[in-house]
C-alpha cells in the first residue's frame, strides 16, 4: 500500500497558491463568458423585408464578425432575416444605424431597415413618434403612427442617368431600374444576378429592380438585392429608386407614386425642381415580430 505523502505549506504560501487558483478560475469564467454570450435581439418586417435588431447601445455586440451576422441571418440555422441592424448610440441625433446584409457584410442605406429601426428606437421608448438618425448615407429624420406607419425622409437624388432599356441612380444604395411587360413570370433570380454581375456595374455590383406600371401614378417592382443575392419581398430604396425613374423618364407626372411590392405597398413622394430630388419621404407599415434571446 503506497502511502500519502504530507506537505507542508506556510500559511501565507496557502493563501497565494489559493489566491492563484481563484484568479484561473476568474480567467475561465471570463473565457467562457466570452465564448458564450448571450444577446436579446427583436425582429421586424417592412412589407416582407424583415430584420434582426439589436440594441448596440453598449457596443457589446461583436460587429466585426462577418460570419456571425451570416449565421444569425440564416434562415435555417439561425434567427433568419434579409439583414441585421444595430441600433447605436449616436452625440448628435436620436441613434445611429449599421446595417449588414445577410451576407455577413456592412452595407449602404437600406430603406425598410431604416423604417423598421424607428419603430424599434419607439418600442425602446428612445423616441416619441418622431426621430433624426445617422447612417451611412448621412442624416435621416422620420415619424411613427399610433398604428406603426413610419414615414422616412431619404436623402436627395441629383442625379439620374437614363439610357434606352434602363435607369441607374442611388437612393442611399445603387439601383438599376428596368421596365418590363410580364413582370409575374419574370425570373428575378436569374436576371437580377445577370445584371448585378455584369461589366456594367462591375465589382460593386448594383441593385436590380424590373418595373410594370399599372396606372398614371401605380407601378409594380420586383427587386433583387445584392449582399443577399436574391429576390427579396420588398426593397425599401429600390422603391424609391423606382418612383424617381418613372417621374424621370415621364411615366408618370405625380410626385406622389405607389408602389406594389411583393409583401405589400409603400409610397413615396418627393419635390422636383429640374431633375433634383428633395424632400423625399418613403413610406409604409414597420411591423413588430417577435423577440428573444441567443447564444453567441
Amino acid at each position: 500500500m503506497s502511502k500519502i505523502k504530507k506537505v507542508l505549506v506556510s500559511k501565507k504560501e496557502f493563501n497565494a497558491r489559493l489566491t492563484m487558483i481563484n484568479i484561473s478560475l476568474i480567467v475561465r469564467t471570463f473565457v467562457l463568458i466570452k465564448l458564450i454570450m448571450e444577446i436579446n435581439f427583436n425582429k421586424y418586417e417592412g412589407t416582407g423585408n424583415d430584420f434582426v435588431m439589436i440594441d448596440n447601445r453598449n457596443e457589446i455586440f461583436p460587429k466585426d464578425n462577418n460570419k456571425l451576422i451570416a449565421h444569425l441571418c440564416n434562415r435555417q440555422f439561425g434567427i433568419g432575416g434579409d439583414g441585421l441592424i444595430l441600433l447605436e448610440n449616436d452625440n448628435e441625433t436620436d441613434f445611429k444605424m449599421v446595417y449588414f446584409n445577410s451576407n455577413g457584410d456592412q452595407s449602404t442605406m437600406c430603406g425598410n431597415g431604416g423604417r423598421c429601426l424607428v419603430a424599434f428606437a419607439n418600442k425602446l421608448q428612445i423616441i416619441n413618434k418622431e426621430a433624426t438618425f445617422m447612417a451611412i448615407d448621412g442624416l435621416h429624420h422620420a415619424t411613427i403612427s399610433d398604428n406603426d406607419i413610419v414615414s422616412l425622409q431619404m436623402k436627395d437624388v441629383t442625379s439620374v442617368a437614363n439610357s434606352i432599356d434602363y435607369v441607374f441612380l442611388d437612393t442611399g444604395s445603387p439601383h438599376h431600374v428596368q421596365l418590363v411587360s410580364d413582370l409575374k413570370n419574370i425570373n428575378v433570380k436569374e436576371n437580377g444576378a445577370a445584371i448585378r454581375y455584369s461589366d456594367l456595374y462591375g465589382n460593386a455590383g448594383a441593385n436590380v429592380n424590373f418595373v410594370e406600371q399599372i396606372n398614371s401614378d401605380t407601378f409594380s417592382i420586383r427587386t433583387y438585392e445584392r449582399g443577399v443575392e436574391d429576390e427579396t419581398l420588398s426593397c425599401g430604396t429600390g422603391a424609391t429608386a423606382v418612383a424617381i425613374a418613372m417621374k424621370s423618364i415621364g411615366k408618370t407626372t405625380s410626385n406622389a407614386i405607389k408602389i406594389n411590392v411583393e409583401g405589400g405597398k409603400l409610397e413615396v413622394s418627393f419635390d422636383n425642381n429640374d431633375g433634383k430630388f428633395t424632400n423625399v419621404f418613403l413610406k409604409g407599415p414597420a411591423t413588430f415580430v417577435f423577440e428573444g434571446k441567443i447564444n453567441i
